[in-house]
């Protein structure tokens, strides 16, 4: 089935949600209201860690509840420029504790064993930001990598319209190659 701005397979093979989102028309939702995407300055995703964010290892997604505990929760997540996105549909906890303290860790096992005999995996930290609107689409868009690629998701006609958190990493951590050797 044709989309706005080509075809299924061809908004598909771009691997990006602003284009998707630019043929979707939901790009509005994700401004400032200049017409430019909001960033906040962090680090660079390079590498081995971009390779593991851009897969389909589901993330646990550590906030903050209001009286200092950890919420974890599962999500999955997707690489836009230098920052991980992740979509949900409600308004759910995550997304009320990262309003009012955006640190957010992130952890993604990998199925990797290094040479000591342990299990890879990245842990992100980072701020966020919560923006209404777009989430149908930027799940549509995670769901070819993590369900297949002629999957449509969310599974229900004219979902609404949901939240983007956008997470920009400040460190990185883990076991594997994107954390410094131990000396």
């Amino acid at each position: 089935m044709d989309q706005p701005g080509g075809t299924a397979q061809e908004l598909r093979n771009r691997r990006n949600p602003l284009h998707v989102a630019a043929a979707w028309g939901w790009r509005q939702a994700l401004t400032s209201g200049t017409g430019s995407l909001r960033r906040v300055a962090g680090i660079s995703i390079q590498g081995a860690a971009r390779e593991l964010l851009d897969s389909d290892a589901v993330a646990h997604v550590v906030t903050l509840n209001e009286d200092g505990s950890p919420h974890v929760t599962a999500a999955w997540v997707g690489v836009e420029g230098d920052e991980i996105v992740l979509a949900t549909i409600p308004d759910q906890r995550k997304l009320r504790n990262l309003r009012s303290d955006p640190r957010i860790a992130l952890s993604i096992p990998t199925t990797r064993v290094n040479d000591w005999g342990l299990l890879e995996y990245l842990v992100v930290y980072g701020t966020a930001r919560v923006t209404e609107g777009g989430a149908p689409e930027m799940l549509q868009w995670l769901a070819h990598t993590y369900l297949g690629p002629d999957v449509v998701f969310p599974p229900m006609p004219n979902p609404p319209p949901g939240f983007v958190t956008w997470i920009t990493p400040e460190r990185f951590g883990g076991v594997g190659p994107w954390t410094p050797p131990h000396r």
